[in-house]
């Protein structure tokens, strides 16, 4: 049987209180969640030899999460990111024949949603349930002109954990009038542990196009074949140092990517509704703000599967879709399933 306990977290700055949310599945999956930026702050999978790992990244204060995103590259650990993530050119795009300029926040564009974007607010619990498939659900208000954007939007999010052992992400917005969508979830995935490094874990991408970027990583337009590249990931690679990149998926639902550690036989595989994974590794903290456990992260120390449209979506016709029209509701499902061999 799953069980659950809330604890206080923190406070924040204007008094609101942020809770801790612990589910568990009936193997040991054991997932934290707290209401601030929807945020994962530890998953904590039990391994075939009794062991117990935390894949995931994060900080043990309220505090240290709000500091982070004074770094000089804000991490987002474990965050929901919106209204849109990955970044928007020069902050611009245009809907129903009027041009909206977003708050910019990374050199001259907008990302992540902009400067107090999804991943500082303080969201809603809606519901706990501790039946079979422990859940979490959430939601957030976010109103018209919030970071610029048009239209009062209410997003629900539900975190589950399945008997299966797969974190289950899904998320279901809803708009008063046409505006762009694009959440993801931004954890930062080590399956050593969230004090180890990644280099040596391996990794698979489905995917045999990827989206080419100007130096300041804004999509041209233009699809790349990763055939014969370093962008190949057809078959098991270790993870590279340095990774930025939008990687496109063909099909819906299908399995999109996955990571796997030999040390303990550990395995995560990541399946979406997304036409994209934006993968990404690094975590540095700048040795400004300790992680849990007092830990240093640096730019090794865990690799995000941001499933999402393309970043820059609404400035190109030939990318997916980012219009959330409102009569319409925006849909995104995520799974990332843990196997220990």
């Amino acid at each position: 049987m799953s069980n659950y306990i809330m604890e206080l977290f923190g406070l924040m700055p204007g008094g609101e209180v942020i809770d801790s949310y612990e589910l568990t599945n009936k193997n040991g999956l054991q997932l934290n969640v707290i209401n601030y930026g929807a945020t994962i702050t530890s998953l904590k999978m039990p391994l075939k030899n009794g062991e117990i790992v935390d894949v995931v990244l994060g900080f043990d204060t309220l505090e240290a999460y709000m500091e982070s995103f004074d770094l000089e590259s804000a991490p987002y650990f474990g965050a929901t990111v919106g209204r849109f993530s990955g970044r928007i050119n020069d902050g611009t795009f245009s809907l129903n024949g009027k041009k909206f300029d977003l708050n910019k926040n990374n050199n001259n564009h907008s990302l992540h949603g902009g400067n107090k974007n999804f991943s500082q607010k303080v969201w809603k619990i809606e519901n706990v349930n501790e039946g079979k498939n422990p859940s979490i659900t959430l939601s957030y208000f976010s109103p018209n002109n919030e970071e610029n954007y048009p239209g009062d939007l209410s997003v629900v999010l539900t975190y589950t954990l399945s008997e299966e052992n797969e974190l289950i992400i899904e998320y279901k917005a809803n708009t008063t009038e046409d505006t762009i969508v694009n959440l993801t979830h931004h954890s930062y995935f080590n399956l050593d542990g969230h004090e180890s490094d990644i280099s040596e874990q391996e990794l698979i991408v489905n995917s045999e196009k990827i989206l080419e970027t100007t130096n300041e990583n804004i999509p041209t337009g233009r699809f790349l074949n990763t055939a014969n590249s370093s962008f190949d990931f057809s078959q098991p690679k270790k993870c590279p140092s340095k990774i930025d990149t939008t990687f496109v998926l063909e099909k819906e639902n299908e399995f999109s990517a996955s990571l796997f550690n030999k040390k303990n036989n550990l395995k995560m595989a990541v399946y979406t509704n997304q036409p994209g994974v934006h993968i990404y590794v690094g975590g540095n903290c700048f040795n400004t703000v300790k992680g849990k456990e007092n830990a240093d992260y640096h730019s090794l120390s865990g690799i995000c599967f941001e499933t999402q449209n393309f970043p820059d979506a609404p400035n190109h016709e030939h990318f997916p879709n980012s219009v959330l029209k409102k009569e319409e509701t925006y849909h995104h499902k995520t799974i990332y399933k843990f196997q220990s061999f």
